[in-house]
């Protein structure tokens, strides 16, 4: 019966049967072994190297058994020989208790599950006091009947390393002797004793791409950064008072090698030769990355992960990516990536019907299953969900040192009816549409990334008007730091994208963010998602000619620097790239050989500095006395301007955008103090492709209200721009 269990890879608790046990009746020890394909098993006495003889084959198949007349057990390994060679392992089945302990802390706290599921290189004690080093496996998989533990080191052969299940529905094995870089995956039968696809870990730190997609045995422990300093001073940086600019970019298209083998996305050490100084140039604080997250298909960008505890091995090791965060921090930049828990694709060696139930995802399709991305939605109420997915978002703060995790997809968490019709979702408790599952594990996410982590942000991509999104927790919020403010982005794109003779008819979409500004700490972003699926690049959403669709983009980068909340923009908007983004190309660097592209990134770079450099275009980014309208109503002319102000100065600058290509001289444009006023910036200038229409530079107000201002100046407003003028004090 043992035989046919171990042969069938059947059996759910080799320990009992397997590996060295007292013999209580007749004195002494009793051994046996599993080896499949084996002629002849001895047995050496580990440490002493001394031979205590040969097992007696039990069956054809690979069972040895043998008895050992000694007073006290002993630790020792198998010299197994086969037809054709032989070779010697530790026998994993002699360390029951070590393999147990990896599950005894996993629920205690969050971070525990990665420090003790997955493969962990550990430090065995053997008898003799003495240590070997192994690797500890642990994978959930609650409803299984049997998993082993398969790789190169077995030949992929279900049979030899059948795995432990444990009360809690873990299933564990020690591995003695397995280094970093052992590929590796589980073998698992279903309720009913099928064999399904092998599966990739769960909570593995490494995996290889395909065809394979094994998980790899990896070492965390070798790393050694050098960023102290930073994470340090970023504990105690108010976000919401400091500049936060965002380069957000997808590191399999930014920039690419092209050799005899064809197209090659830079490494993560590549990126730090090319990158990291670009970013800093350019005069970004922030570098965004879409998810890195191991993922198993190219087109889905990284929104559709199976190694929420890996980065991909695309562009290089772990370590790799390590090293490039650690640059950036040493330099001065800090790293979001964008993090995806609403769900995960059905690929075979993912995380679907993992164990051949519904063990991570809800088990009823109209709540397990995404209509608009054809993946598995994660089941929210779930214990070792919810623990699995807060483990991973800690993983990324702590193994990684990311300074913030973007959060994809809120909305889709967070109701029930999101992308579904009636009838094709199942409402909540009370009857609506609000998944409080989803509600708490976020607010519980929040909360321990907050507590555990004082230099680390968290960032919703939330597209509703879900109330609290960026409210601490305590407050009844969802805990985030940050939302993106999609209903800025959205509207002010459908203005911009106007003809200018239309934009008078549509100058409320221009204004209306200015209402709900300051319901959540908003970030503004001109993301991936605006340029792509046949959107068009930034560039060819602007009406008019070559020169109109330059100056209209110029005039909206700098309405958008000058509006409260902080920035991010995607690759190539600030190049003014030509085509829309595709993540199986680059950046258009070439179009760099050109004046009009030369001038929008030399436009990016001087708003970027500037928004660094004073303080009203950020201190009170998120408070209402930071931000006054001068005028908002002129939509027939298709003017607008406002005034920045600042905590602890009396410094203001004034964003005036003529969002027409008629030149208005003489503008008069009230203002709040007498004195000089100077012109900061006009996208209009001749270095940034413009015509340079207009002023020189200097203003001195009159004693002439406007504009329900105290004060007045005259400027000339250069067409289809964007002034930034500042007031000393």
């Amino acid at each position: 019966m043992l035989v046919n269990k171990l042969e069938q890879v059947n059996l759910h608790n080799p320990f009992n049967y397997l590996g060295l046990t007292e013999n209580k009746k007749q004195g002494g020890y009793h051994l046996n072994a599993w080896a499949p394909a084996a002629v002849k098993v001895e047995v050496v006495e580990l440490g002493t190297e001394k031979s205590l003889g040969f097992l007696n084959q039990v069956d054809d198949s690979g069972l040895f058994e043998g008895d050992f007349n000694v007073n006290e057990a002993f630790n020792y390994k198998l010299r197994i020989s086969n037809t054709e060679h032989t070779y010697e392992v530790i026998d994993p089945y002699q360390f029951k208790e070590e393999a147990f302990h990896a599950v005894h802390y996993v629920t205690m706290k969050p971070q525990n599950l990665y420090e003790q599921l997955g493969a962990q290189l550990i430090d065995v004690k053997l008898l003799d006091g003495s240590t070997i080093p192994a690797t500890r496996f642990a994978v959930y998989a609650p409803n299984a009947t049997a998993v082993s533990l398969i790789g190169d080191f077995n030949y992929w052969d279900g049979r030899l390393h059948p795995m432990e299940k444990t009360q809690c529905g873990h299933w564990v094995l020690i591995v003695p002797g397995m280094q970093p870089g052992t590929k590796y995956k589980y073998e698992i039968k279903d309720p009913v004793g099928n064999r399904l696809p092998h599966k990739a870990d769960p909570v593995g730190f490494c995996a290889e791409q395909y065809p394979s997609h094994a998980s790899v045995v990896y070492d965390h422990s070798k790393y050694q950064w050098n960023d102290q300093a930073w994470l340090e001073a970023q504990a105690k940086v108010d976000r919401y008072k400091t500049p936060m600019s965002i380069y957000e970019l997808h590191a399999g298209s930014w920039k690419a090698r092209y050799d005899n083998n064809g197209r090659t996305p830079l490494s993560y050490r590549e990126m730090v030769d090319e990158l990291i100084p670009y970013v800093k140039d350019m005069g970004y604080t922030h570098i965004e990355f879409l998810p890195v997250s191991e993922f198993p298909y190219d087109g889905s960008w990284g929104y559709q992960p199976v190694g929420m505890f890996a980065p991909t091995s695309r562009f290089g090791t772990p370590d790799d990516f390590k090293y490039f965060v650690d640059q950036c921090h040493q330099n001065g930049i800090g790293v979001i990536v964008d993090w995806v828990p609403a769900h995960f694709p059905e690929d075979g060696h993912g995380l679907a019907r993992f164990d051949g139930t519904f063990v991570y995802e809800y088990e009823d399709p109209r709540r397990g299953w995404h209509p608009d991305w054809n993946s598995c939605i994660y089941d929210f109420g779930k214990d070792n969900v919810r623990q699995f997915l807060v483990a991973s978002a800690l993983f990324w703060l702590d193994k990684f040192h990311v300074d913030a995790l973007r959060v994809d997809a809120v909305a889709s968490m967070l109701y029930w009816d999101y992308s579904r019709n009636e009838g094709e979702w199942v409402p909540n408790v009370d009857g609506g549409n609000e998944n409080y599952e989803a509600v708490s594990l976020l607010r519980w996410f929040n909360e321990e990334v907050y507590k555990n982590f004082p230099h680390a942000f968290t960032i919703a991509e939330e597209s509703t008007a879900f109330a609290k999104v960026s409210r601490p927790v305590f407050e009844g919020g969802l805990g985030f730091g940050f939302k993106w403010n999609m209903g800025w982005m959205h509207d002010s794109l459908h203005f911009i994208s106007k003809d200018p003779a239309y934009r008078k008819y549509h100058h409320n979409e221009i204004t209306f963010s200015m209402v709900y500004a300051y319901n959540e700490n908003f970030i503004l972003p001109i993301s991936h998602d605006e340029v792509v699926h046949g959107k068009g690049s930034m560039m060819n959403k602007m009406p008019g000619d070559e020169w109109q669709q330059a100056a209209n983009l110029r005039c909206y980068a700098a309405f958008m620097f000058g509006h409260p909340g902080k920035k991010l923009n995607f690759m190539g908007n600030e190049i003014g790239q030509g085509h829309e983004w595709n993540h199986e190309s680059s950046v258009e660097w070439h179009l760099l050989d050109y004046p009009k592209h030369q001038g929008v990134q030399k436009l990016y770079r001087d708003l970027n500095t500037l928004y660094k450099t004073y303080a009203p275009l950020y201190q009170k980014d998120h408070e209402p006395g930071g931000f006054e309208w001068v005028e908002h109503q002129d939509a027939g002319q298709s003017i607008l301007s406002f005034v920045r102000k600042a905590d602890d100065t009396n410094q203001k600058v004034y964003v005036v955008c003529n969002f027409t290509p008629i030149p208005r001289d003489g503008y008069r444009l009230g203002v709040k103090d007498a004195g000089k006023y100077k012109l900061l910036l006009s996208t209009d200038d001749k270095s940034y492709w413009g015509s340079g229409y207009g002023n020189n530079g200097e203003f001195q107000a009159e004693e002439k209200a406007w504009q329900n201002q105290s004060h007045s100046i005259l400027v000339d407003l250069p067409p289809l721009a964007t002034l930034y003028i500042v007031y000393e004090d």
